[in-house]
């Protein structure tokens, strides 16, 4: 386990300084092994409750901004404490896990904390969070806008911002944009013709 100057240490490369000492303070409440990994594309972070453990341990991806980072590291700090007051027979996105992430994150809700231009999508995604903030459009845009560009991302924008019909590569494939269904956009691989559904939050080159 992770002694509270590793967490420190870990904490002052990846969250907003004005966020350690709270999320210092939620280790402390209830302890946990915390790891920062390689990027996942699957998820930003993770954790999964062991009975046999009596330390459990969150992950998250080095790659996140700090505002990013933080949420999702208080997101997973709820599933432990969701785990803590009502062991494992509640749903682990059930309302027993919404409360305590709302609970979690209201203290850093402010603009010390986060830029007003996050903060306002934010409040309103946690009036009911969902499993994962990818799904919030608007919240992801905003929060995007805190990456570390770099030479491969600086040309990319959301598939959702990309008209119907226009192409785009992704991972080094070409595909042309169909219809929107929900969180995800049926695409078409242009040298294959087979179909895909892409996440709209997917970032992607235009053509």
């Amino acid at each position: 386990m992770n002694s509270p100057d590793q967490l420190r240490s870990i904490f002052q490369i990846h969250l907003p300084q004005t966020a350690i000492p709270y999320c210092i303070s939620l280790w402390q409440k209830i302890p946990f092994s915390f790891k920062v990994l390689r990027p996942r594309t699957s998820k930003l972070g993770d954790f999964r409750y062991r009975k046999d453990r009596k330390i459990q341990t969150i992950t998250i991806n080095a790659d996140l901004n700090p505002f990013q980072f933080l949420l999702t590291y208080i997101h997973e700090v709820a599933h432990l404490h969701a785990f803590e007051k009502y062991g494992t027979t509640h749903s682990p996105h059930g309302k027993e896990w919404k409360k305590e992430f709302q609970i979690l994150m209201e203290p850093v809700l402010i603009d010390s904390v986060f830029p007003k231009d996050i903060l306002i999508p934010l409040r309103s995604h946690m009036r009911n969070p969902s499993a994962s903030s990818a799904r919030d459009l608007f919240l992801m845009k905003e929060m995007s806008k805190y990456d570390t560009p770099t030479l491969s991302n600086e040309e990319e924008i959301f598939l959702s911002d990309l008209m119907p019909g226009s192409q785009f590569t992704l991972s080094g494939r070409k595909f042309k944009k169909g219809e929107t269904r929900r969180t995800r956009v049926l695409c078409e691989e242009v040298d294959s013709g087979r179909k895909y559904l892409v996440s709209r939050l997917a970032k992607v080159k235009p053509l």
